[in-house]
């Protein structure tokens, strides 16, 4: 599975996904590793194993991850806990991970003990905004208390500053700010968005950015992750490459990443350069009476064909 492809929601359709204790299981002696000393990020290796580059942001993870073991570790020795806030704001373009990493951190600390349930609720401006006087306020503490024990995620955070004046975004803000005073330790909040966007929204309220103490960049993929990410995506759709299309493959993408725009869309461009490929095969295909099934699997240069628009680097 590829964590970069985004899922697309309907407008004021809030999802949220208990994490499945099976689905992250590790074997017996994998997890009596974990109690050893010398391995104590054996269980978050074993989240990032799927996740391509990302170096420095891994190692903020794992800086946080000590962090709450040792405090942990601290209480049990009967020393004070230093228990932490653990908002967060991720900022990067989109298609680099950012909403995988933030379901990767509700089943982390539900599996250490920092989250009592996990769950992942994921909400956009939509969930949050009402339509009148006061709805905004209820609306916002309903959707907090629901995430109570678990990670509310708020993809694009920034849109509920952009309504004018007369918008209940401010509100939704507000309120956001006060239950996260209420609740500091009950839940962890992440915004996300586009860079320059996510640094002005954290200047709207006085209290706002002080309440999220971790930042974490999502940069860029570079045009070879990027090729991995391809080869990702046309392993999972079971089909596989030429040497000639290999080749071409990583040309384009070499080509596309130095002509990248501001907010270009990364593993999001690779996907619909795959989609396009997959089409084009298809079209050489249907023609051919009684393929087999190398035939139906396997992509060559040609279905790399794709014109270079300037709106793909977008």
């Amino acid at each position: 599975m590829q964590p970069q492809a985004k899922t697309v929601r309907p407008n004021s359709t809030i999802n949220i996904v208990l994490n499945d204790s099976k689905e992250k299981a590790i074997p017996d002696r994998k997890a009596a590793a974990l109690k050893q000393t010398g391995a104590p990020f054996l269980k978050i290796e074993e989240f990032f194993n799927s996740i391509i580059g990302m170096e420095d942001l891994k190692t903020r993870v794992k800086e946080i991850y000590a962090q709450v073991l040792v405090s942990k570790k601290r209480e049990e020795a009967g020393l004070k806990s230093n228990a932490q806030v653990l908002h967060m704001v991720f900022h990067g373009n989109p298609g680099t991970g950012k909403t995988t990493i933030a379901r990767m951190v509700a089943a982390l600390f539900r599996d250490v003990g920092v989250l009592d349930k996990g769950q992942f609720i994921e909400a956009d401006r939509s969930d949050l905004v009402g339509e009148y006087i006061g709805h905004t306020a209820q609306k916002t503490k309903d959707l907090i208390h629901k995430a109570l024990g678990g990670v509310l995620f708020i993809d694009e955070a920034y849109s509920l500053a952009r309504g004018g004046e007369k918008d209940f975004g401010k509100e939704a803000i507000d309120t956001l700010v006060k239950c996260m005073e209420d609740h500091h330790n009950e839940c962890i909040i992440i915004l996300a968005g586009y860079p320059d966007e996510m640094e002005d929204f954290l200047t709207l309220n006085p209290g706002l950015a002080s309440r999220f103490p971790i930042q974490l960049s999502f940069k860029d993929y570079s045009a070879k992750e990027l090729t991995q990410i391809a080869f990702g995506m046309i392993e999972e759709r079971e089909y596989c490459l030429t040497k000639e299309a290999e080749r071409k493959l990583f040309q384009h993408l070499a080509h596309v990443y130095t002509r990248r725009e501001e907010n270009f869309s990364n593993a999001r461009y690779v996907r619909n350069l795959i989609e396009e490929a997959i089409r084009k095969h298809a079209w050489r295909v249907i023609s051919t009476p009684n393929p087999k099934k190398k035939t139906l699997m396997t992509l060559q240069a040609e279905d790399f064909d794709v014109p270079l628009q300037e709106t793909d680097l977008i």
